[in-house]
C-alpha cells in the first residue's frame, strides 16, 4: 500500500520533474502557429535539399524512456535517500536534542539577562542621605555601584572609578548600595554604615580597600575582614571605636544594608560589581574606556534635555525609567 502511494505521488510529479514548460504568462503555440516554424526548420535544416530530398543520413534520436521507467528511476533515488537517512537518523536526532538544548538556555540566559536597551530607576535617596556617595549632589550623572567588600572586581573598579572622578571632576557622582555576595564581607558593611553615622564614610571604605581587602586577596585569610581588623582600620581613620562597634550592632545598620539590597533585588542584580549610569546598567569590572563612552553619551543626553544636571537623576531618571527589571526578550515599555 506504502508502495502504491509513492509511485502515485512521483507519477504526479514526473510532467513537473521531466517536461519542458513556457516561461510564466505565455502558452504554447497550436495548429498553423505551431506548423509554420516547424516547415521553416525543416527547409533550412543541414542535409535538406532544395526539393525536400535528404542529401545525408539524419543523426540518429535517442530512444525515449518510456514513463514507467523514469519513474522507477526516480522510485530508486528515494529509496537510496531514505535509506540514508534511516542509517543517520540516530545522529539526527541527537543533533536536533542539542540544538534544543542550546537554544533553550540561550532563551534562559536572555531572560535572566538585564535589558540593554533600558533606563532603570534605581533608589538613591536613602544611601545618598546615609552618606553612601561620592562626588556632588549637582553632577548630571550618577553612578550607582552595588558591591561587595570582599569582591576582587570590585576592587578593580575602585582606580577606575578614581580615575573617571577626576577626568570628569564635577560631572559624576557615585552612590554605593550593599551587596553582600561573600558572607566574610558583612563585617566591612555593617563598618561602613557606622562610619557614615561619623560622617568618615568614604575615609573608611579607602583605608578597608587599602589594609583590609589588601591584605585578605594576597592571604586568602579571612580573619583580615572580620570586626577585629575593621575597628583597627576605623581607628586608624580618626572613628570613635566604641561608637563604630555599637552602630555595627544595631538594627539601623543592618536595615541599611537590607534596604540597599532590597532595592537592588528589583532589578535582579545578583552579582558584584554592577553599574546604573543614570539608569543604563553596566555589569562588571570594565575598562575605564567603556565606562567613559557611557558617561559620555549621558552628558550629551542631560544637555539636550534641558533638564538641569541636579536634577536629572530624580526628573528624568527615577520619574520616567523602569521601576523593575526587564529581560532582553520582553518588550521595551511604551
Amino acid at each position: 500500500m506504502k508502495l502504491t502511494i509513492r509511485l502515485a505521488l512521483v507519477a504526479t510529479a514526473v510532467p513537473a520533474l521531466f517536461a519542458c514548460q513556457p516561461p510564466p504568462g505565455e502558452t504554447l503555440p497550436t495548429g498553423d502557429k505551431l506548423a509554420a516554424p516547424r516547415a521553416a526548420q525543416a527547409a533550412t535544416s543541414p542535409g535538406a535539399s532544395s526539393s525536400g530530398s535528404p542529401t545525408s543520413p539524419r543523426p540518429a534520436v535517442p530512444p525515449a524512456v518510456a514513463p514507467g521507467d523514469r519513474v522507477a528511476a526516480l522510485e530508486a533515488r528515494l529509496s537510496a535517500v531514505e535509506a540514508e537517512y534511516a542509517k543517520n537518523a540516530e545522529a539526527l536526532a541527537f543533533l536536533r536534542q542539542v540544538y534544543d538544548q542550546q537554544k533553550q538556555q540561550r532563551e534562559q540566559q536572555e531572560r535572566a539577562e538585564i535589558a540593554e536597551d533600558g533606563m532603570f530607576a534605581v533608589e538613591i535617596a536613602e544611601s545618598v542621605k546615609a552618606g553612601q556617595v561620592e562626588g556632588p549632589a549637582s553632577a548630571p550623572v550618577t553612578i550607582v555601584k552595588a558591591f561587595d567588600f570582599a569582591c576582587p572586581y570590585c576592587y578593580r573598579a575602585v582606580s577606575t572609578l578614581d580615575e573617571l572622578m577626576k577626568d570628569y571632576k564635577g560631572r559624576v557622582r557615585v552612590v554605593y548600595l550593599n551587596l553582600i555576595v561573600h558572607p566574610a564581607a558583612k563585617p566591612a558593611h555593617l563598618a561602613s554604615c557606622a562610619a557614615a553615622r561619623q560622617g568618615k564614610y568614604n575615609e573608611f571604605k579607602r583605608a578597608f580597600w587599602d589594609k583590609g581587602y589588601a591584605p585578605y586577596a594576597d592571604s586568602r585569610d579571612a580573619t583580615k575582614l572580620d570586626e577585629e581588623h575593621v575597628l583597627a582600620i576605623a581607628k586608624e581613620v580618626g572613628l570613635d571605636a566604641a561608637r563604630l562597634k555599637a552602630d555595627m550592632a544595631s538594627p539601623a545598620c543592618q536595615a541599611r544594608l537590607d534596604a540597599d539590597m532590597a532595592e537592588l533585588a528589583k532589578f535582579h542584580v545578583d552579582s558584584t560589581p554592577t553599574f546604573f549610569i543614570n539608569g543604563k546598567h553596566l555589569g562588571g569590572a570594565l575598562p575605564k574606556e567603556a565606562f567613559a563612552a557611557l558617561i559620555d553619551e549621558q552628558l550629551k543626553a542631560v544637555a539636550v534635555s534641558g533638564v538641569p544636571g541636579s536634577d536629572y537623576y530624580r526628573k528624568v531618571v527615577l520619574a520616567k525609567g523602569e521601576k523593575q527589571f526587564r529581560s532582553k526578550v520582553d518588550p521595551k515599555p511604551q
